[in-house]
């Protein structure tokens, strides 16, 4: 997978490229396609990290919780949906239709042996699609501990 990588196009700065990639990968290096022609119909995703999973909130007001698909392929997890609306009027003289056609497709990359892959969760709520994706007990950060010296 490809990442993209935001270039300001001016080289000729004192600052390193670093800072550049730094601010042009997605969070955890997950990677991050957006399938869609336009920016129109694609939601907006935050990705969150705790101790102990990934969250990750889809922001897709006006949908249903059947409207989506949520699939895992190895490392790869992928969020879509798609919603067809069909409007049908009909008066003295005319017949009005009306149809709609949303869809997106999301794609992000987990990290690898990281992810309790079976317990991952998902509940959509208020126009908010959520993922709990929790980690393996021993990816999780552990607390600091004393080291004695001998």
């Amino acid at each position: 997978m490809n990442n993209l990588i935001r270039r300001n196009g001016n080289s000729n700065l004192g600052f390193s490229n670093v800072f550049d990639d730094f601010f042009g990968r997605e969070l955890f290096n997950w990677g991050n396609n957006n399938y869609s022609s336009t920016s129109t119909t694609v939601p907006s995703v935050n990705i969150k990290e705790n101790g102990d999973a990934y969250e990750v909130q889809v922001a897709a007001p006006g949908m249903n919780k059947n409207d989506f698909q949520i699939r895992l392929d190895g490392n790869l997890l992928t969020i879509s949906s798609t919603k067809e609306d069909r409007k049908e009027s009909k008066d003295d003289n005319f017949t009005r239709r009306e149809f709609s056609y949303q869809s997106f497709q999301r794609s992000f990359e987990l990290p690898k042996d990281v992810v309790d892959q079976d317990n991952i969760n998902a509940k959509y709520e208020n126009g908010l699609l959520m993922l709990t994706i929790p980690k393996k007990e021993d990816a999780k950060q552990k607390p600091p501990r004393m080291i004695e010296i001998s």
